[in-house]
């Protein structure tokens, strides 16, 4: 990997998330190594291009103090000097880094020597005017030294106030492209050089004129001042200098801008006009109509930008520079430019918001907010009504602008127009009765709230569109959350009737529906409706009340015992609890939660439904709406566990809290020694009838499969005292394979640090995750340590009926030796291990490991015969004898790949 790859590493990953990369090294040695790199000559002008665009990103990250801001400039001072000529982009970049080091780290408003020196150095690469000096391949650095003066006077107004007549004449003689760029810097200057004297009384025609033709140096003291643009529409606070100044010159120089402003690009139009309309609005000498020989081509403009300016111009001068029939003019203008073919959808969204707040010459509303001029008719808006073509923001804006235009229109228009509106609202709500897309309901919905905004007081229309959306509702539920969300928005506004109106008529709707209707993935939606019809003290809830009783009866759901449906009918029975009807339906409501508490076959939702019966049954109404009231504070965090006491808006994450340290841990309980049966049963018929027997068990379906492993669940070693106590603790399991099949959940009540650890019993490796509750009622995610099951963990004894005699048990074993050892089965296999028995005898070595499995047990003959049973249908057979000098185990199996883990286990035992 080259060193440009690894910055590009490192770059990436400071930029993606800067406390992760800080995490991992300081700011000052990143810095240090990114200058080290900057001033080293092998490095190719791309890298240091890439290394240059942090320093533009996050300065005062890299540059916490004015004192590293500074120490940083002379370094980046130093790499622009050695770059060489032809390296003009990273020379552009290098530059702009510097300026954005010095003004973001207040090197410029403390007045540096750095910052000082940076701007002698900007100065003298502006006067090299044409390219004379340097020729036309450094045009690019003038440019962005044009850009960098720029940025500095915007940040401390004021600096080139006293360097105008200097700039006057570089933009003069400059003939090349870049004069754009000097008349935006000498605008600027010129601007923010008035703005301060207007700050000062009595300005006289010598100081006046004094700015426009200083030529020293750059003005540090004045930028202390703030200065921002104009107030827009408010003219009395804009600073105006005193009245009887000699204006001629100033005059003379804004009419030459305006002249010369065709020459400039749109966007750079854009700004002059808008710096030129704060000169002329702060000095009273100036006559607005200097603009008036600009207006008839700003009008005919098709830029977004110079259309935004002559907006800001009319704002700023309405009636004074224009006319009603500009106004006039200027609105169709906007009409057209809104409905165009060949614009953006971007761009029409623009003009439309433009004829929104478009700023008259005499507004009857001052507040901006969206208000229609009076000169915009249903007539001249008819190119703008809404279609079902449209996309969505252009649809909604022109519905929006619609609304307006009918609202305010004489009466037969607006009935009309009223109309046509209510046709294209329905023929939408259409759409999404045909299964339209998660958009199109989106949209559809937000079209009728904008028309329900202006014209909900249209009872005839009102029921309409409530008919048409309940019956909407009975054809596709999943439209809950999206009319839930609409009767909530609805209601937040002075006339929220019509909400209630529409929650009432779902209710209503939900009632009638067939009880085939009442599936379990449509309950849940029906269920967030009536949850959100119970917060309604205007609606009666009895009739919610008695289809709930009903389903519940009438239904499998108590027996099925789902969480999530039993979780959303107590969130409806929380909103009930805090109705102001409640008395009426008292009997009713307690009934069906006594019935809940006693059928429900889930343990939580019967818990809860026992608390809200015991709230109900005990408390005054007052007392029960504060229980069940979210405390502002936060209160305990019981009040914020996953029960349905729960308000469903509050946050799940504020109630879950993950911990990424050990808390619990599984460690295996002490295998209590399987005694052999001392009951014996006579073996009667032949020994073949035990065999066919013992063959018939294994091809039943599950048997022998489950290797149950006990553990005990205990507080790992070093823990918080938090978690001393934790209750509600459940354990997830998940097979990594497909060979086990899915392990259920384990539910343990509690676990504390000083009692007796429980016990739990599991099949196979545990999945790590698991969620407990501590003490105060907050939840906790935390992981568990990976747990190892060896390979003697999943022996069984051979599964035969019970009491059956060891006579019985050896003719199997010995039936099964037989078909082992005589190679009938391809998978069957024998072997021999042999080994020394050293310290302990080798009797003691059998019943220390394979007491539960002895078939026999003959040490006078010092042999032994012991079957170990691996689920599913597998056996391992063991004769073990003992020579003089050494132990044989005689090995039978009948699947061969049990043979390198068998030979691992004996020499692992007979080793240790």
């Amino acid at each position: 990997m080259t060193i440009a790859d690894l910055w590009d590493q490192r770059i990436s990953a400071f930029l993606l998330s800067l406390s992760q990369f800080l995490a991992t090294t300081s700011t000052e040695s990143f810095l240090a190594e990114l200058l080290h790199e900057l001033r080293n000559d092998k490095t190719n002008d791309q890298l240091k291009t890439l290394l240059v665009s942090v320093l533009l990103e996050h300065p005062t990250i890299l540059c916490p103090s004015a004192s590293v801001g500074e120490e940083t400039a002379l370094e980046l001072l130093s790499v622009f000097s050695h770059t060489p000529q032809k390296s003009i982009v990273l020379k552009c970049n290098v530059m702009l880094a510097i300026t954005n080091v010095i003004i973001c780290t207040s090197c410029l408003n403390t007045h540096t020597k750095t910052a000082e020196d940076w701007l002698d150095l900007l100065f003298q690469m502006i006067q090299d005017i044409n390219d004379y000096r340097c020729g036309l391949s450094q045009q690019p650095i003038r440019a962005t030294a044009c850009d960098c003066l720029r940025e500095m006077e915007t940040c401390s107004p004021g600096l080139l106030s006293q360097k105008l007549e200097a700039l006057y004449l570089l933009k003069q003689q400059e003939t090349t492209v870049l004069h754009q760029s000097y008349c935006l810097l000498y605008t600027l200057g010129l601007k923010n050089a008035i703005r301060i004297l207007t700050n000062q009384k009595d300005v006289t025609d010598l100081e006046f004129k004094s700015i426009l033709g200083g030529n020293e140096g750059f003005a540090w003291k004045s930028n202390q001042l703030e200065l921002t643009s104009l107030p827009i529409n408010m003219l009395v606070q804009v600073p105006r200098l005193t009245q009887g100044l000699d204006c001629k010159e100033l005059k003379s120089i804004m009419s030459l801008l305006l002249e010369e402003s065709y020459l400039l690009m749109p966007i750079s139009q854009s700004a002059l006009l808008r710096e030129l309309v704060e000169v002329v609005a702060m000095v009273p000498g100036l006559s607005r109509t200097l603009f008036k020989s600009q207006l008839l081509r700003l009008f005919g403009t098709a830029d977004v930008s110079l259309m935004h300016a002559t907006l800001f111009m009319k704002d700023t001068f309405t009636d004074s520079l224009f006319t009603t029939e500009d106004e006039n003019f200027l609105l169709k203008r906007l009409v057209g430019m809104a409905q165009h073919p060949l614009l953006r959808i971007t761009e029409k969204l623009f003009y439309m918001e433009c004829i929104l707040h478009f700023p008259e010459n005499r507004p009857i509303s001052s507040s901006g907010e969206e208000s229609l001029p009076v000169l915009v008719t249903p007539r001249l808006a008819a190119f703008l009504h809404p279609t079902v073509f449209n996309d969505s923001a252009t649809m909604l804006c022109r519905l929006n602008l619609l609304c307006l235009v009918h609202l305010e229109a004489n009466e037969g228009e607006a009935d009309k127009g009223i109309g046509f509106l209510f046709d294209h609202i329905m023929a939408l709500l259409k759409i999404v009765d045909n299964d339209g897309s998660r958009e199109v309901v989106v949209t559809s919905l937000r079209a009728l709230f904008i028309f329900l905004m202006h014209f909900s007081g249209m009872e005839e229309l009102s029921e309409k569109l409530i008919d048409k959306l309940c019956d909407m509702y009975s054809r596709h539920s999943r439209l809950a959350p999206n009319l839930i969300g609409l009767a909530d928005r609805i209601q937040e506004h002075p006339r929220p009737v019509w909400s209630v109106k529409l929650l009432r008529g779902l209710q209503k709707r939900i009632m009638e529906m067939p009880p085939l209707q009442l599936t379990i993935h449509n309950l849940s939606w029906h269920l967030k409706v009536l949850k959100r019809v119970a917060k309604e003290g205007q609606i009666t809830q009895r009739n919610t009340i008695y289809l709930l009783l009903n389903v519940l009866i009438n239904s499998n759901l108590c027996e099925r015992g789902n969480w999530q449906v039993g979780n959303a009918v107590l969130a409806v029975y929380r909103n009930l609890l805090d109705h102001p009807s409640i008395d009426q339906v008292f009997i009713e409501l307690a009934d069906l939660l006594q019935y809940i508490s006693i059928q429900y076959d889930d343990t939580d939702i019967k818990d809860h439904a026992r608390i809200y019966y015991t709230l109900l049954t005990n408390l005054s109404w007052e007392k029960l709406t504060g229980v069940l009231a979210k405390r502002l504070d936060g209160g305990r965090a019981k009040e914020r566990s996953h029960s349905a006491i729960m308000a469903e808006s509050e946050e799940i994450a504020s109630n879950l809290t993950v911990h990424k340290t050990h808390v619990l841990q599984l460690i295996k309980a002490q295998e209590k020694a399987a005694q052999s049966s001392s009951d014996s049963v006579e073996a009667t018929g032949e020994v073949r009838n035990w065999l066919e027997v013992y063959q018939g068990q294994l091809q039943t379906p599950g048997f022998g499969s489950e290797v149950t492993l006990r553990y005990n669940l205990t507080h790992a070693k070093e823990t918080d005292p938090l978690f001393d106590k934790v209750f509600t603790i459940c354990l997830h399991f998940e097979p990594k394979d497909s060979n086990y099949a899915k392990v259920t959940d384990i539910h343990v009540p509690c676990v504390f640090r000083d009692r007796k650890s429980p016990e739990v019993k599991v099949k196979l490796k545990p999945f790590q995750p698991r969620m407990f509750t501590t003490q105060d009622g907050r939840s906790w995610h935390s992981r568990l340590p990976d747990v190892s099951v060896s390979f003697p963990e999943i022996f069984l004894p051979l599964p035969l009926p019970p009491n059956s005699s060891r006579e019985c048990r050896e003719q199997v074993f010995e039936r099964i030796w037989e078909a082992t050892a005589s190679g009938n089965s391809d998978k069957s296999a024998i072997s021999l291990f042999c080994f020394k028995p050293e310290d302990k005898s080798l009797a003691d070595l059998i019943k220390t490991h394979f007491q539960g499995y002895l078939i026999t047990d003959q040490q006078s003959e010092r042999s032994w015969k012991v079957l170990l049973f691996l689920p599913p249908k597998c056996h391992i057979l063991l004769k073990i004898t003992q020579a003089e000098d050494a132990a044989q185990v005689s090995i039978a199996t009948d699947n061969r790949e049990l043979l390198p883990f068998v030979n691992s286990y004996l020499q692992n035992i007979t080793d240790n």
